[in-house]
């Protein structure tokens, strides 16, 4: 629901889910959860702030 909002491509999804992985495995937990979820989008909105300053 959050890609079609977010208008995520399938590309991009699977990065964020990488990246929450990681963040889930860092705090311990075993399976993904909402708030890895959105600590990742938090980063891939950084990331695209990054990409402006630049442009």
């Amino acid at each position: 629901q959050a890609a079609e909002r977010l208008r995520l491509s399938a590309r991009t999804m699977h990065r964020m889910l990488r990246v929450a992985r990681t963040i889930a495995d860092l705090a311990g937990a075993a399976d993904i959860a909402t708030p890895h979820l959105s600590e990742a989008l938090g980063y891939r909105g950084i990331a695209l702030a990054g990409t402006r300053d630049a442009a």
